[in-house]
């Protein structure tokens, strides 16, 4: 089992700056990739930035550039830091841990980015 914690949002103005991080504990053994999931009321949760093991990243069309993943591998700790933010990043955000075939996930953080 793996649990994760997230902290890090609130409310930011458009153009505004924000850093969420994700600590795990449990067996961290055998972690495939790590990544931060969002999901707005009435929406799909989608995926928003992913870690590989091996520090491969990928992120949706709609942060690149914006936003940057990170992780700290002694502190257990997963980042995000988002930059310019905008209305249309408002939603409630997930650390995921992918994990020998199965998937954990935080309880979220929200995130409110005012116009």
């Amino acid at each position: 089992q793996v649990q994760l914690v997230e902290s890090g949002g609130g409310l930011v103005q458009a153009g505004g700056s924000l850093r969420l991080s994700c600590t795990a504990s449990g067996n961290m053994f055998g972690i495939n990739a790590m990544g931060w999931y969002r999901q707005a009321p009435g929406t799909e949760r989608e995926m928003v930035a992913r870690i590989t093991s091996g520090g491969s990243t990928n992120y949706s069309d709609s942060v690149k550039g914006r936003f940057t993943i990170s992780r700290d591998n002694a502190k257990s700790t997963l980042y995000l830091q988002m930059n310019g933010l905008n209305p249309d990043d408002t939603a409630r955000y997930y650390c995921n841990v992918e994990r020998w075939g199965h998937r954990y996930w935080g309880q979220g953080t929200q995130v409110t980015v005012s116009s």
